[in-house]
């Protein structure tokens, strides 16, 4: 028999059904404005843009490549390994307990495969040589980044032991050779292993403004005029969407674009600075 919960385990409870539920919201109101300012490739006016967009976001091609990332996800999804996971953010709002199953991270904290999809694509279009991962996770992501282009050298970064160990095994079997996971924390990787400029970063580990934007300044050091920053989860909160703003009117940033999920930046030099929503 479960002992009851305590009264301060019941007040932990409504605090954090309070908090999702602020969330939802934020992420609701946020949507509907979404709606509302996006477009599609026929309201984009920069050829920049245009092109991405057109060639990249709305591909419908059936790329075999996509076989090999939900072959990776259906094992995933079937694994029945728990993981005693060590969160260096903000915590879950899912998961009430460290030990965690492989399938239920895949399930409810993954990448979802549309997403999965577009950064594979992002990747085969810009040919990216060197690219950098912060959240690992189970390797979803890592994987499409290595298949996008598999000559090109990527360095994912997972704050959890125990899943950077499983990731880089399970990606391994998956035969993924152009990835290197590390178990650390980014300020350690940045200040001991970070070397030279990266073509593409995905950030997907910081869920919180002042890492978000922490992160960002950090990674200004390590761009070259070709690079792209990916933002994941842009309204998951209101402290994650203050920090996307702030980003956007950051002056080396050029080109900004909000697919809702993502915010994408870019620091082409010589163009003037735009932003753009875009439906996907």
């Amino acid at each position: 028999m479960q002992p009851l919960p305590t009264h301060q385990e019941k007040m932990l409870s409504t605090f954090n059904f309070y908090l999702l539920l602020c969330e939802v919201l934020h992420q609701l109101i946020s949507f509907l404005s979404f709606l509302l300012r996006s477009t599609n490739r026929h309201g984009v006016h920069s050829p920049f843009v245009y092109a991405l967009v057109t060639r990249c976001f709305y591909d419908k091609t059936p790329y075999p490549e996509y076989k090999h990332l939900q072959s990776y996800r259906q094992q995933l999804l079937a694994s029945k390994e728990t993981l005693t996971v060590t969160d260096h953010g903000s915590g879950s709002r899912i998961f009430r307990s460290n030990e965690r199953t492989v399938a239920a991270i895949a399930r409810h904290a993954g990448i979802t495969p549309k997403r999965q999809r577009l950064l594979f694509r992002l990747v085969q279009y810009q040919q990216p040589q060197r690219m950098l991962e912060l959240g690992t996770s189970l390797g979803l992501g890592t994987l499409a980044l290595a298949l996008g282009n598999p000559s090109s050298e990527i360095q994912s970064i997972e704050g959890c032991p125990a899943t950077a160990r499983f990731a880089r095994e399970a990606l391994q079997r998956a035969g993924c050779k152009n990835a290197s996971v590390h178990s650390e924390v980014f300020e350690h990787f940045f200040a001991e292993k970070a070397q030279g400029t990266f073509d593409l970063v995905y950030i997907d580990g910081s869920h919180s403004k002042e890492q978000t934007l922490q992160n960002f300044q950090q990674l200004l050091l390590y761009k070259n005029e070709d690079t792209l920053f990916i933002f994941d989860d842009i309204y998951l909160n209101t402290s994650m969407t203050e920090a996307w703003r702030e980003i956007v009117r950051h002056p080396e940033v050029t080109v900004s674009i909000d697919t809702f999920q993502w915010g994408l930046v870019f620091f082409r030099s010589g163009q003037k600075k735009e932003h753009f929503s875009i439906r996907l």
